[in-house]
């Protein structure tokens, strides 16, 4: 697919096999008619936020190109979350996976349960670091990515492995 937009997606996972899960909605994404797999960052161990007396998540950060307009790519992800047995029992609990739109191109949107860019990607370290990794050069509103990242508490997150490398034969 040579036309389409480019968007930023966050991956999260903090139950079962963590990078298995990333893994599964990497290929769920990649698989879908409209999208192709640009770009994945590491996968990421970061402590829990929001919500600190649960496991450890794994997170990661995937650029797509997509023809999908931004509230499909946004249904499209949680139709992936569903299949994969995610279950929305409290805000910032516990999940088998979450993934979030965080960019569709340049597009600012401000729709019902849809806001793009994600109104909390620039407070996430979470988010940032593996972003930064694959877009070293993003900024949101004005603000390099890098900027941004600086401001915010980095302790505890590190790199476990490739999200995107061929599997071991």
């Amino acid at each position: 697919m040579s036309a389409g937009v480019v968007a930023y997606l966050a991956l999260g996972a903090n139950l079962a096999d963590r990078f298995d899960a990333l893994r599964e909605a990497t290929a769920r994404i990649a698989a879908v008619p409209d999208i192709t797999l640009l770009r994945c960052s590491r996968v990421y161990e970061t402590p829990p936020w929001g919500k600190t007396d649960q496991p450890a998540f794994a997170n990661a950060v995937i650029a797509i190109r997509t023809g999908l307009s931004a509230r499909r790519l946004l249904e499209t992800c949680l139709d992936i979350e569903f299949a994969m047995g995610r279950v929305r029992l409290e805000r910032w609990g516990p999940r088998r996976i979450d993934i979030d739109v965080l960019t569709y191109g340049d597009a600012r949107i401000t729709e019902p349960h849809l806001t793009i860019p994600h109104p909390a990607m620039g407070e996430r370290a979470f988010v940032l670091v593996p972003l930064l990794e694959i877009a070293p050069d993003f900024a949101l509103g004005g603000e390099a990515g890098q900027a941004l990242l600086d401001r915010l508490d980095c302790s505890g997150i590190r790199p476990l492995d490739d999200l995107c490398k061929p599997a071991s034969p």
